[in-house]
């Protein structure tokens, strides 16, 4: 027996997640036996998608967002010509697999590529940017045929039915049953029978170590993508004629996304049999609560919560692939400050005292020179700017990765509106409370984080962010929620902020108090720390740091400050309304704090300064430009951000100043090579010097300080 129990404990572990979920619905969600079947299609369709998004990650370490849309752009253009142009559906299949391929090859060879030195946090949020492109041709695919986006129907010519009670099942719910599990069964021979195969797993395994044996690592690449791309077309192409085809023909919506992440990291990220069965039990456990729950809205908390008790029974991975992914998604490069040797000099303390007045100036005249509307576009781009410095604290401080944040601003929100409308507090007392809770509610969420790392704490706060939008903070569930009109009363009883101009100057005032804190906290001990456990957790816990601890205050502080920025923007809005805080806002949180750069708060600020100035003050023409094309274009011309590109043109200033004051500063000189200070002055002083010329071996001192002897 015990010889039976070892042969089988590799597979029952490797298992083990999408067993114990499969075990939880048929206990607590039983369901018919059509049910269960019309369940096991929709989680083979899913497991399409979950498998190519395992496939980009052992090719690039990185979570392809675009996945989904990889497939659905060409199941678009299929259920168009099929419908508009009269096309046979076994016709338009091949034709959609080849126009899947061309959008994989495409996609890799334009975007990915060109991202293959740079972060893979960066490269993550360009394939958000790639996402939204794929979804705006989709939504324009129509007007080829001069027709409007609209949900379409694609129903397989194959007159067949069979009946399980409740169910009918037709064609397409038998196709897809037999297509889905081929093709995965294809897959599986691809890449362990043919030389491309073995040597696509061999590239993933090691890419420096199989590009030095001659490997073509970028074109297994984008073998890899275009692989991708087919199985999501494979599932797009058989979903629209199970569940129907929303419109623009994206089924990435973040229920979905949620459930396919899921599935991702149950399966360990890299094992594709484990990530199939995590998809197919989670789709099965979809359709039970469906079944027996009196909303689908409970859907999305239910399968959040035993996702993640799933996650933490099966505990961390001791893989190797684990220590990757969260290196990758904790590299942040912080930006480094003025040199001592230059930094009083007159010039620069007196360029410096001129930049931040005017940016002082410019932020408080500002609303004089709006109109009222406009004004308040203005204090909601501070308001995000607050909520992005509440991600940066997480991401760029502690290394976590938060896919919901807004849903802390969502629960500040909510809170800050009854304490100001039903219990008469003031605006300030209304901050804290909100404040607190969120810090509460944070540090009940970083829990999972004590034992799940990097993208596995992705799934959980994703997960969060769905559940508080569809049930925790929904009306239909708890009459607590603000429903009326939030009025603004005077802040400490006197002072009225009742005008855009006034909640305007109300919010930049919060935004310099977190603003100041927050560096007051990044010189501390505290601050320290959390940047010493994100760069080595191992490290910093042989130094006797409490990891926990300065994890989960990392949590406390992100939640505090993104429900004051909630509280702020209920009285904002001067109404509560649940959609303004949606999973694609967090999404938009994450784009703005990563553009504009993880290594600073003033990069946090450029980036709410970009995306929500460029959404709201642009003409609707430009918008999508802005979100989408922009944003790559932005991280393909600057993948530090737009704090790393003010930086550089500061450093090129600060090199000018040095040369011209013949200062050697040796932080400007690393990344340049010291040899090029002299060779590179483009006007070398033709007298001797005065200064004692030092020997090539010595170390390179600025004028007045004590350096070695010549």
């Amino acid at each position: 027996m015990t010889e039976v129990i070892d042969r089988f404990r590799p597979g029952l572990y490797r298992f083990a997640p999408a067993l114990l979920i499969l075990a939880f619905q048929l206990l607590v969600f039983p369901m018919p036996g059509g049910v269960f079947v019309r369940g096991l299609t929709v989680g083979l369709l899913g497991a399409l998608v979950a498998v190519g998004m395992a496939l980009i990650y052992r090719a690039n370490a990185i979570i392809n967002f675009a996945q989904a849309d990889l497939g659905s752009v060409p199941v678009v253009l299929v259920v168009n010509l099929i419908v508009f142009s009269g096309m046979s559906y076994w016709l338009a299949f091949p034709v959609g697999l080849v126009a899947a391929a061309l959008v994989g090859a495409l996609v890799e060879l334009a975007v990915i590529r060109r991202f293959f030195d740079a972060s893979r946090l960066i490269l993550t949020v360009a394939t958000i940017g790639v996402a939204t492109l794929l979804g705006a041709s989709g939504l324009l695919l129509p007007r080829l045929w001069g027709e409007r986006p609209q949900s379409l129907p694609l129903d397989i010519p194959w007159d067949v039915h069979l009946t399980i009670d409740p169910i009918v099942l037709n064609g397409d719910d038998l196709i897809a049953l037999l297509v889905a599990p081929l093709a995965m069964v294809l897959l599986a021979l691809f890449l362990r029978r043919t030389d491309i195969g073995i040597a696509v797993r061999a590239a993933a395994e090691r890419a420096d170590r199989a590009s030095l044996l001659g490997v073509p690592v970028h074109r297994l690449e984008t073998v890899v993508w275009v692989v991708a791309a087919v199985l999501a077309f494979v599932g797009a192409y058989l979903r629209a004629g199970v569940v129907g085809l929303p419109i623009g023909g994206s089924i990435a919506t973040f229920g979905f996304l949620l459930r396919t992440l899921a599935a991702l990291v149950l399966g360990r990220m890299t094992d594709l049999p484990a990530v199939a069965a995590a998809a197919v039990a989670i789709g099965l456990l979809d359709q039970g609560i469906g079944w027996n729950a009196s909303s689908p809205l409970l859907a999305d908390p239910i399968i959040g919560a035993v996702v993640i008790v799933a996650l933490l029974v099966r505990g961390r991975d001791p893989t190797r692939s684990y220590g990757v992914e969260t290196s990758t998604w904790q590299a942040v490069e912080e930006v480094r400050p003025i040199p001592p040797e230059l930094r009083r000099l007159p010039e620069i303390r007196i360029v410096t005292l001129v930049a931040v007045a005017a940016a002082v100036v410019a932020a408080v005249v500002l609303p004089l020179m709006l109109d009222p509307a406009q004004s308040l576009l203005a204090s909601a781009t501070l308001l995000f700017a607050m909520v992005g410095l509440s991600l940066f604290v997480l991401t760029g401080w502690a290394g976590q990765v938060s896919l919901g944040q807004m849903g802390f601003v969502a629960l500040g929100a909510a809170i800050g509106a009854v304490a100001t409308s039903e219990w008469g507090l003031d605006l300030s007392l209304a901050l804290v409370i909100s404040g607190l809770a969120g810090a509460a509610t944070a540090v009940l969420v970083g829990l999972p984080a004590l034992r799940l790392r990097g993208l596995l704490l992705a799934v959980t706060t994703l997960a969060f962010s769905l559940s508080m939008s569809s049930y925790f903070l929904n009306r239909r569930f708890f009459g607590w929620i603000p429903t009326g009109r939030i009025e603004r009363p005077p802040l400490f009883g006197r002072i009225d902020y009742d005008s855009p101009t006034g909640v305007y100057y109300l919010v930049l005032a919060c935004l310099a108090i977190v603003v100041v804190a927050l560096q007051g906290i990044r010189r501390s001990r505290a601050g320290r720390v959390m940047i010493a456990v994100r760069e080595n957790e191992s490290a910093a816990r042989s130094f006797s740091v409490n990891v926990t601890r300065v994890k989960l205050m990392a949590f406390a502080l992100s939640g505090f400050i993104a429900a004051v920025a909630g509280c702020l923007f209920a009285h904002h809005q001067q109404a509560f309304a649940i959609e303004t805080y949606n999973p694609f806002a967090s999404f938009q949180v994450f784009i703005m704090v990563v553009i504009g750069g993880l290594g600073s708060m003033v990069g946090v600020l450029l980036g709410a300064l970009y995306l929500n100035a460029a959404n709201w003050f642009l003409p609707s023409a430009w918008r999508f430009f802005a979100s989408s094309l922009g944003v790559l274009i932005v991280l393909m011309i600057l993948p530090s951000g737009l704090a790393g590109g003010l930086v550089r043109l500061r450093d090129l200033l600060l090199r000018t100043v040095a040369r011209r004051r013949q200062i050697v500063v040796p932080s400007l000189l690393a990344d340049r090579g010291a040899p090029a200070f002299g060779a590179t002055d483009p006007d070398p002083d033709p007298e001797p010097s005065a200064e004692p010329e030092v020997e090539a071996d010595a170390e390179p001192v600025a004028p007045g300080a004590e350096g070695p002897s010549t």
